[in-house]
């Protein structure tokens, strides 16, 4: 057994220990980073970036069939499914060095590749290393959720660790979840010539706002998707290539192929947190607002935190630990400044609050104002229209923000910076954008919540009258 001492040890190579990792040894302490499997994690290997290379085939599909509004020629799209995954391979193959072993090394990082355990509260086993840190980072992250539904061991299915490595298109998808991944993954395998449907207990992204929803809903309408909600799965029964799964009420679908698109639990199960003194809760470990366990050498990020499930929050949460493990310095983690997408087309995205949630917590001093990405120039030039922004705001300050749309989760970031920020509406009214761009739906948003002061005040049409009478 090799004993190592070290300042900082992390556990768990994915995007937020990776960024903990190379922010903490260029800094210059001594870092010890882990990773039984992957390195680079769910988002490089099997979340992000392999299902925005996928979405990217889809769309490209989409647009061959949907040319004849730009004047070219419509044509039906010969899709080669197996190639679309090649092009996913090699997607992750040109990020993938950023994230190699290779790369830490060469920073100074000492990289083992095992997986970690705790044997006491200070130390660490993975394989043949005993590891003594001064301070400990958890971020092993998610993985997926597969519920105890009766049948579904006797069947093939797919999660999204697997479906990046199938090579025969499916003749029909069955999705069994509604949230992001399952819709995402739902439209692209749609666009790349399969049948599609999303089977959902509840309703399809229920974290936002149903009013943006709605225009999702319509354009999965459009292409063919079909969309069950209330439909809690109670049963999955067949082989491959003749998959059933029956609803608690009785419906009944069926496809070829079956993908698991519920959830994700956190990754805790090989750390013997027990022995470091570490709590857990029904979601991951417990933290608190400094993201530092019930062990107070040891912090949680990311998914296995039990928080935001995204690929930026545990970068956001990094720079956190960066700041009090290497500086000392105290830091919170707070939520109400992170966004999120959905990489669906139209794409949704949010930040703050939605709509119900800013009544809920504000009232009658809340004012919502929108503008339609049918009075934008760019979006009508490129026949993208289909969508909105939503901007929830007190007394002058905006609280939350949503948007449907073309490129809504490029669109989402100002406002992002403005929440971080804690601005107001008169900072994006002063902003001027290209012309013509997405970007003027923001301003336009602004301008909107500006107008009716400007345009509709008796005050200012008299102040106005004044001052042209004394103008010389």
């Amino acid at each position: 057994m090799q004993k190592l001492d070290t300042d900082l040890l992390v556990i768990g190579a994915g995007s937020g220990g990776l960024s903990v990792a190379a922010g903490a040894v260029q800094m210059g302490a001594r870092v010890i980073l882990l990773e039984g499997h992957r390195m680079g994690g769910d988002c490089l290997n099997f979340g992000c970036v392999p299902s925005k290379a996928l979405i990217a085939s889809g769309k490209a599909a989409h647009a061959q069939a949907q040319a004849a509004k730009y004047g070219v020629a419509s044509v039906t799209p010969q899709v080669d499914y197996a190639a679309a995954k090649d092009h996913v391979a090699a997607v992750i193959a040109q990020i993938a060095p950023v994230d190699s072993q290779e790369r830490f090394e060469g920073l100074g990082v000492r990289v083992i590749r095992d997986y970690g355990r705790f044997v006491s509260p200070t130390e660490v086993r993975a394989g043949d290393h005993l590891i003594t840190a001064r301070r400990i980072v958890i971020a092993t992250g998610s993985s997926p959720l597969v519920p105890p539904i009766p049948g579904l061991d006797t069947v093939p299915f797919e999660t999204n660790e697997t479906i990046f490595d199938l090579r025969e298109r499916p003749e029909h998808l069955l999705v069994i979840g509604g949230g992001p991944i399952g819709m995402e993954l739902a439209q692209a395998h749609r666009r790349l010539g399969c049948a599609v449907t999303v089977i959902e207990g509840a309703r399809v992204l229920g974290q936002d706002d149903p009013e943006l929803v709605q225009v999702l809903r319509d354009r999965f309408a459009e292409e063919g998707i079909e969309i069950a909600e209330d439909a809690m799965a109670a049963a999955i029964r067949g082989e491959a290539g003749a998959i059933e799964v029956e609803a608690r009420d009785g419906r009944v679908f069926r496809g070829s192929h079956l993908l698991m698109a519920v959830g994700r639990r956190a990754n805790t199960d090989r750390l013997d947190l027990e022995a470091a003194g570490i709590e857990t809760t029904g979601r991951g470990i417990r933290v608190d607002a400094s993201m530092r366990t019930t062990n107070r050498r040891v912090h949680a990020i990311g998914d296995v935190a039990g928080g935001l499930q995204f690929t930026h929050v545990a970068g956001y949460q990094a720079g956190l630990i960066i700041r009090q493990a290497l500086l000392g310095l105290p830091a919170k983690n707070r939520t109400d400044h992170i966004p999120w997408a959905t990489y669906t087309d139209p794409e949704l995205a949010q930040v703050g609050l939605t709509e119900a949630q800013a009544r809920e917590t504000h009232g009658g001093n809340l004012e919502v104002v929108r503008f339609p990405y049918s009075h934008n120039d760019r979006a009508i030039a490129e026949r993208k229209t289909e969508g909105f922004i939503k901007v929830m705001v007190v007394r002058g300050r905006p609280v939350g923000v949503s948007i449907v749309g073309a490129q809504a989760g490029e669109l989402i970031a100002l406002w992002a910076f403005i929440l971080a920020n804690r601005l107001k509406m008169k900072h994006v009214a002063n902003m001027v954008a290209p012309y013509p761009t997405l970007a003027e739906i923001n301003k336009r948003a602004a301008g909107a919540y500006f107008s009716p002061r400007l345009f509709d005040s008796p005050m200012v049409k008299r102040l106005v009258g004044l001052v042209q009478r004394w103008l010389p």
